[in-house]
């Protein structure tokens, strides 16, 4: 029996494709209704934008230590700026 490690070697997340499918799956259940319910609601014209803002949570929620990270926010410690954030993500999804 072999261990295999929970996340890659490299720390980079798998980019979830940009559909709706896709990122409703990525999220989690109260947050998976939110966003189903925004898409749904949303004009033709901002579909994108709620798509672009939901994907952006579902690949935060993937990142290695999220939960950790999510913490340390709640009690102020380790705290780092959103846009840092989002660029990591965006450059994770290549």
């Amino acid at each position: 029996m072999s261990a295999q490690p929970e996340h890659p070697a490299d720390g980079r997340v798998l980019a979830i494709p940009h559909t709706i499918n896709a990122i409703g799956d990525a999220l989690s259940g109260e947050q998976r209704a939110r966003f189903y319910g925004e898409v749904l609601a949303a004009e033709e014209t901002d579909v994108p934008s709620v798509m672009r803002r939901w994907w952006c949570a579902a690949m935060l929620n993937q990142a290695r230590g999220a939960e950790t990270s999510r913490a340390n926010a709640a009690a102020g410690r380790s705290l780092v700026a959103v846009e840092d954030l989002l660029e990591q993500v965006e450059r994770a999804a290549g």
